[in-house]
């Protein structure tokens, strides 16, 4: 369904300017958000202003190629303006059809120098954000370039209270905790991972971020004294070079400053697909979203029983039962205990060795049979591999994968968002694709709406996560909450879901097979809502579920949506958040570790329809034993509401199902 691209010269007289200071505006659709642009002999700067308040001021834009800088002495050409308005599928996404409507305004530079090299600048005002990349138009004398960096400015006006990721180097998993912060306190020249999240006082929120990362280099944020300046990463074994590319035309990712005065409106956003090219993949019927179990967080536990535990095939059979007697999709391959179910002489995932094979399951394994008998009672199989022995091996590898009766793959250990790397993972996607197969992109970066033009991307990790209760008390429901706030922002966040083994804080303890965790039964089932995640997993053992209150929500909520309504929000405190599936809705809520009460509107329900409200909720009880929760179903309309209880580290989640005639 799309819509037709309106011109009106009318209507972009309104919101399009350029006065004879070469000064540019574009407005949003609503007047509210726009951006001012500011040409000089001394180069570009630009401002975004919300309802006439300057958030980011006097902020330079320009390059650092080998042939020289650009910014500077430039003459503008004819601009070139238009409003977009068209909706479009989503085939994984937080709503089923998303509307682009915004203004953009296209403005075309040339070098007064003798190099005369020409470089476009393209504008987007949306409602919710302003967004802007620089292009590269075929030339005469100019069609490649070495880039130095990319010398993008964010200068705050203000002190804003910060949500943000330090990272120590270019080469890192993108997983840490989240510091709150004041703007002026910010640590100086220290990577900051993207998207960062920031509140102005009168409760403006504005968070940065990128979109469609392809053939570039990602991008960080560090503070100087200038402010916030963009740091994109370098190649491998050097630190100048960041971005080569041999042939015009080019474009490069987003550049993305989300702004309401609601953070409901900025987590609920479409801007990054929206940014997107369409879908690439001409035949998406095999294209779905899945439930996965993750032997590994677990320790691929087995019970007390007549077969070893192993790379084998008893010990995948006994979790494909357990997967086709409650209705998850897919069973995960990874091996055991750290070493792959493929060849590797160093029979380890994190550094794979040099004759290391993933067409070569281990003998053991079994993989054919595995595979046979998986199809048989209706689970797929899902393959975690490292992704250097895969690119060595592309499609070989993937082919075989198809034939082995493989869904998908966990990629993972890439650490990295320099070009190649960013050119590989989409090698990745393309195969994977020719092959049906989705990907799972893990110690990886961020997302960048990506998963509109390649919907076979389910899902990202780049987030600290459940993964570290194996080893460390660092996560939490303090950390649990930053994640909306910053890394969803970004798209689907894979978090390792589904530990059922939970403690009190003050009991936990560092386990590595069958591992416990902190907050709630009602918090962790909350995740599965709270969070976008088109691949979700159940990670922990079958004994942990099954006969378990609150396995049943796992077994039924779905992991593809068609709408969202964030119900109410609070940096680094609560969230509330709603989504629809076909005709029901579902309502997950988590704290942090503060205990609070507050009643839901259900409005988002559909005038005149009756619901039953399933309502999964902590218990006091549930402070000593967080595993307790309570159950209780009451019928609803849109016009009522609900009292949510959440304890310290709480949760409570909601099934709305229409009461039918």
């Amino acid at each position: 369904m799309i819509k037709k691209v309106s011109l009106s010269l009318f209507v972009l007289f309104l919101f399009f300017k350029i006065s004879s200071q070469q000064n540019i505006t574009v407005f949003s659709p609503n007047k509210d958000l726009k951006f001012s642009l500011e040409v000089s002999k001394d180069g570009l700067k630009y401002d975004i202003s919300f309802k006439q308040k300057k958030l980011i001021e006097n902020s330079a834009l320009g390059f650092d190629f080998d042939s020289g800088q650009f910014g500077q002495l430039l003459t503008v050409g004819k601009v070139s303006k238009a409003t977009i308005d068209q909706t479009y599928p989503l085939i994984m996404g937080k709503v089923k059809y998303a509307r682009d409507y915004c203004n953009e305004i296209v403005i075309p530079f040339e070098e007064k120098t003798q190099k005369k090299r020409k470089i476009n600048l393209i504008v987007r005002a949306y409602n919710d954000g302003i967004a802007f990349r620089f292009e590269f138009p075929k030339q005469n004398d100019w069609n490649s370039y070495v880039m130095y960096e990319e010398k993008t400015q964010f200068r705050i006006n203000g002190n804003p209270k910060t949500l943000l990721m330090y990272l120590p180097d270019y080469i890192n998993s993108h997983e840490a905790l989240y510091n709150s912060t004041f703007y002026d306190d910010i640590k100086r020249e220290t990577l900051i991972e993207m998207p960062l999240t920031m509140e102005f006082p009168g409760s403006v929120f504005l968070s940065v971020t990128e979109a469609a990362i392809r053939n570039y280099a990602g991008l960080y944020l560090v503070k100087d004294n200038e402010g916030l300046i963009g740091k994109l990463s370098p190649k491998i074994g050097q630190s100048k070079i960041k971005v080569i590319i041999d042939e015009f035309p080019h474009k490069t990712p987003w550049r993305v400053v989300s702004i309401s005065d609601k953070i409901e409106d900025i987590i609920e956003s479409n801007i990054l697909t929206n940014l997107n090219e369409p879908c690439k993949i001409e035949d998406t019927s095999w294209i779905r979203p899945y439930k996965t179990t993750f032997t590994w967080w677990n320790g691929n536990v087995t019970p007390d029983s007549t077969f070893s535990p192993g790379n084998n095939f008893a010990t995948n059979k006994y979790y494909i039962d357990f997967a086709s007697r409650n209705n998850i999709d897919l069973h995960s391959i990874y091996g055991y205990a750290e070493t792959p179910w493929y060849y590797d002489d160093n029979f380890n995932f994190a550094k794979a060795g040099p004759n290391a094979d993933v067409t070569r399951p281990i003998p053991s394994l079994d993989l054919h049979r595995i595979g046979s008998y998986a199809k048989s009672v209706g689970v797929g199989l899902h393959l975690w591999v490292n992704w250097k022995p895969l690119h060595k091996k592309l499609e070989e590898a993937f082919s075989n994968f198809q034939e082995w009766g493989v869904k998908g793959l966990m990629i993972d250990f890439m650490d990295r968002n320099d070009q190649e790397m960013i050119q590989i993972q989409e090698e990745f996607l393309v195969m994977a694709a020719k092959y049906h197969l989705f990907i799972q992109f893990h110690g990886s970066s961020k997302p960048s709406g990506l998963i509109r033009t390649y919907p076979n991307e389910l899902t990202r990790e780049g987030a600290l996560n459940y993964e570290v209760y194996k080893w460390a008390t660092t996560v939490n429901a303090n950390h649990d909450i930053s994640i909306p706030f910053t890394r969803m922002l970004a798209g689907p966040t894979d978090y390792h879901l589904g530990g059922f083994r939970s403690l009190p804080k003050s009991e936990f303890k560092v386990q590595y097979t069958n591992p416990f965790v902190t907050s709630t039964r009602c918090h962790m089932l909350a995740m599965y809502v709270v969070l976008e995640n088109y691949l979700t997993s159940i990670c922990d053992s079958p004994k942990a579920y099954e006969g378990q209150p609150g396995f049943d929500f796992l077994r039924k909520v779905p992991t593809n949506w068609d709408e969202i309504k964030v119900v109410n929000a609070k940096i680094n405190e609560y969230i509330t958040i709603a989504r629809k599936k076909n005709d029901d809705w579902w309502l997950g809520s988590i704290t942090n570790d503060t205990e609070r009460e507050f009643q839901v509107s259900l409005e988002f329900l559909e005038n005149g329809k009756v619901y039953f409200a399933e309502i999964y909720s902590d218990l006091n009880e549930s402070k000593e034993n967080p595993n307790l929760l309570k159950i209780e179903t009451v019928k609803v309309t849109s016009k009522d509401s609900i009292k949510l209880h959440l304890i310290s580290e709480g949760g409570s989640v909601i099934h709305f199902s229409q009461v039918k005639d």
